[in-house]
């Protein structure tokens, strides 16, 4: 079964007057004109956007269509064999493409998460035109979808599936014609056509996924040993927090190393006042936030200490901004040893565990897990050899992003 499943329910959205089966039948008419007699790829990661896309375009093109799904070393555990064996298993003409040092060595030192997405985004297309061209295909279908391109062209973050919307010519770029039949849907809509056409349950309710995969989890550098803890923290939270009822819309470990800096006086005193006894720190590293229609690039701050209930503590975060703009998300620290500044060569990391409601991923608040739950989870990851810090992301979004990059 693949990772993540969102079952519906309770967080499930139905889109009043969209009708699955005319778009379908609309969007095969449209793909057929678009390709013509040429052949065409398509790139899927698993998740309900490619899948829909994929299986909407095999239904118009048949054997005139080849899916492509990389190995791009950024998914988790297990992730690779389970996609690849859905996707077979819905009748796609799928081929897998192991390219791990491809796109590691792209990444090589870079930090910054903007930087970092386009260069994903580089590495993965001109790997798909490679590919493309050796079957011949001169055109490329994609699951992009309104939230991407409306992030992207905001400024907000790169979504990598995101081209011709930013100006890129991809015939001239990349070889290829774009076509993105989903363009205009959101989440919701897309689990509707996907339901329609027979979509098994593993990709039509899963857990949102971002293409890029744990990179934008990994904050910072990519490094191996650092995607090794992030896997191992991926699998343990997955398992901890799907069982919720409702389930979180969305709910993952991200890591970062576990590195900080002191605040200043004034953020110090707006959080004790909400938070007795409590304390911030920042790590040193910058994540990805949200200000006004804006992307901003900020601080992380880290809260411990005190008591407090826990939807008390999703107020502290307005407290620290309103003292340091520069902040955009806190995470309160639910155990571990402190400042995370030991000696020697082992590395140390925090992994920090995030939990979201959202009807449309364009807003979000976390979401109120039990705290007892926390502290359990909190246990189990301390286990995993490598971290040294577990917090709880406590951010709404905006100021936050979803996604840390």
């Amino acid at each position: 079964m693949l990772k993540s499943i969102s079952p519906g329910g309770a967080n499930s959205i139905t889109s009043i007057n969209f009708n699955p089966s005319a778009f379908v039948e609309e969007k095969v008419r449209q793909i057929r004109e678009y390709v013509g007699g040429s052949k065409a790829a398509i790139a899927t990661s698993g998740g309900v956007d490619s899948t829909t896309c994929a299986v909407l375009a095999h239904k118009a093109l048949g054997g005139r269509l080849i899916c492509f799904f990389m190995d791009t070393g950024f998914m988790r555990e297990g992730e690779v064999e389970e996609v690849s064996e859905v996707l077979r298993s819905l009748g796609l003409p799928l081929r897998v493409l192991y390219v791990r040092d491809r796109f590691m060595e792209a990444l090589r030192g870079k930090r910054d998460a903007e930087e970092k997405r386009i260069t994903f985004r580089e590495t993965f297309y001109r790997v798909l035109s490679e590919e493309a061209k050796r079957e011949g295909c001169d055109v490329l279908i994609q699951g992009t979808i309104a939230p991407d391109w409306i992030e992207t062209s905001g400024g907000i973050k790169t979504q990598h599936n995101v081209l011709e919307q930013l100006g890129l010519n991809t015939v001239e770029r990349y070889g290829f014609r774009l076509l993105e039949p989903l363009l205009e849907l959101y989440k919701d809509q897309v689990r509707e056509v996907a339901r329609y056409l027979g979509v098994r349950l593993e990709a039509s309710e899963r857990q949102p996924f971002p293409g890029p995969g744990l990179m934008v989890r990994c904050i910072g550098e990519v490094k191996e040993e650092k995607l090794k803890v992030l896997r191992a923290a991926t699998s343990v939270v997955e398992r901890a927090l799907g069982g919720l009822r409702p389930p979180p819309n969305q709910y993952f470990a991200a890591v970062v190393e576990d590195e900080r800096s002191d605040a200043s006086q004034a953020v110090e005193r707006a959080v004790w006042e909400a938070l007795p006894g409590g304390k911030v720190q920042y790590f040193n590293c910058r994540a990805t936030g949200v200000k006004g229609d804006n992307r901003a690039y900020g601080k992380i701050a880290v809260v411990s200490g005190g008591k407090a209930d826990i939807e008390e503590l999703f107020k502290i975060p307005e407290r620290i901004i309103h003292e340091d703009g520069d902040v955009v998300r806190a995470v309160y620290e639910l155990g571990g040893e402190g400042s995370g500044m030991g000696g020697g060569s082992v590395n140390r990391y925090a992994v920090l565990v995030r939990a979201v409601e959202t009807r449309d991923f364009m807003t979000a608040k976390p979401y109120h897990v039990p705290m007892e739950l926390l502290e359990r989870l909190c246990r189990d990851l301390l286990e995993i050899k490598g971290v040294s810090s577990v917090c709880y992301d406590i951010t709404s979004k905006p100021p936050a992003t979803v996604e840390y990059e």
